[in-house]
């Protein structure tokens, strides 16, 4: 039988890191906000999140990385909270006020789109995805 930490090295290669470029940030105010889901349960609310963070937002695009995920499908959602309230802000009919997007730049119509919309495979020590945001 091999040592504990001979099988904790094992399990720490089979992990990957997630890069995800984000792309069409109209100003530097305020932050993108992303979460990420290994589920269609609660895709995209918070609840389902298992992973959420936020970093600067900046014009020519923001690179977010999420270490140590083990190999599966996952999806992610962003959105640009320029005023920093901590909120994606909806008007009248829930019409999007922040430029938001989704893994495989995915859209739903009149609502977010599904999870296997969104899905993409983690796999190897890196993945690397790009999300355009938009309205």
């Amino acid at each position: 039988m091999p040592p504990p930490a001979a099988v904790a090295d094992t399990a720490r290669l089979q992990t990957g890191d997630l890069v995800i470029r984000v792309s069409g940030i109209e100003s530097g105010r305020g932050e993108i906000q992303y979460g990420l889901y290994n589920s269609p349960r609660n895709f995209p609310a918070r609840s389902g999140q298992i992973v959420r963070g936020e970093v600067p937002a900046a014009p020519a695009g923001t690179t977010i990385v999420i270490k140590g995920l083990t190999p599966g499908f996952y999806a992610v959602a962003v959105f640009h909270d320029e005023n920093l309230n901590d909120e994606f802000d909806q008007g009248l009919f829930g019409i999007p006020l922040e430029n938001y997007g989704f893994s495989n730049d995915a859209r739903g119509f009149f609502s977010a789109p599904d999870f296997d919309d969104a899905k993409f495979r983690v796999r190897g020590q890196r993945t690397e995805i790009t999300i355009e945001l938009g309205r």
